[in-house]
């Protein structure tokens, strides 16, 4: 995977500065402001296209897995033979974005970008939005181990160091507050469809069964059965197509993309101090917002 930019294959994450688009920073690497403002103002969702958003480190690539799964009546070749930027391309991001302009309905896409910098064309069209949310402590957690290997992601510096740049929105993509926040005031269209990690984990065979709904696929169970086993955690570390062994986005020598795939492993790094900490900044942005879960 070739990203436009900076040449990720000579490059440190020391290299990396971030830049500023509309109040919210991105990675010099694989987009622009070009890209993002064409992304915004003139790329086009058709009506069977299905958007895999999310705030990054939400479970996105877990959710590609079972979408391309579904896709297939849960049969594991595609998912096994297409790297995901390909099965699911990342519409923000350079070459995938190109990509995605010459796929054919229907469409499967990906984005990371919040609600004001989606396309336009979405208000109009009935293309189906699938937002994963996850525990924003978790997902703090997996940003910072992810960041220390991600090459396109500034170093995230000291744990305490990074706890105040996530609680102030100053990472990649922005605030987790903003985006959530953003993303759920689209709840009530018909076309918007919420999932949680934390309920993947619990109930992954009935999500399946939702989803495939979602996507017009009438599966049966053995076909969801067969969904359910290949989107495990242990299938996907496994599945070179899936797990980002194939490209130089990332130092494999200290860290790798499939980390744990757990809930709740905020708890083994934050400490009591800084879990309260959180606790009172998410209070404070998101105490008018009830339709998020509670999380413990």
């Amino acid at each position: 995977m070739r990203l436009a930019g900076k040449h990720i294959l000579s490059m440190s994450e020391s290299d990396i500065t971030y830049f500023t688009h509309k109040g919210i920073l991105f990675t010099p690497v694989g987009t622009s402001v070009e890209i993002l403002n064409y992304v915004e103002n003139e790329f086009q969702l058709f009506d069977d296209d299905i958007v895999t958003v999310t705030y990054p480190k939400s479970g996105t690539n877990w959710m590609l897995e079972i979408l391309g799964l579904i896709q297939h009546g849960g049969d594991p070749s595609w998912v096994r033979s297409t790297p995901v930027w390909d099965r699911c391309p990342w519409i923000e991001v350079h070459e995938c974005h190109q990509k995605a302009l010459k796929y054919l309905p229907p469409r499967l896409l990906t984005s990371h970008l919040p609600f004001q910098l989606f396309p336009k064309s979405f208000i109009h069209s009935k293309a189906k939005i699938i937002y994963v949310l996850r525990n924003p402590k978790d997902v703090l957690v997996s940003s910072y181990h992810f960041s220390k290997f991600f090459k396109v992601f500034e170093d995230p510096g000291a744990t305490e160091e990074f706890l105040e740049k996530f609680l102030r929105g100053n990472v990649a993509y922005g605030s987790w507050f903003d985006h959530v926040r953003g993303w759920m005031e689209l709840k009530d269209r018909p076309n918007f469809f919420l999932f949680t990690y934390e309920d993947l984990q619990k109930n992954l065979p009935g999500n399946v069964e939702k989803l495939s709904q979602i996507l017009g696929k009438n599966l049966n169970s053995q076909q969801i059965n067969a969904v359910v086993e290949n989107a495990s955690f242990h299938k996907m570390k496994d599945n070179n197509m899936s797990n980002f062994t194939q490209t130089p986005l990332f130092d494999q020598s200290t860290g790798k993309f499939m980390r744990k795939g757990i809930s709740g492993d905020w708890k083994n790094h934050l400490t009591v101090a800084q879990n309260e900490y959180f606790d009172r900044v998410y209070q404070e942005k998101m105490q008018d917002i009830k339709t998020i879960p509670l999380w413990e």
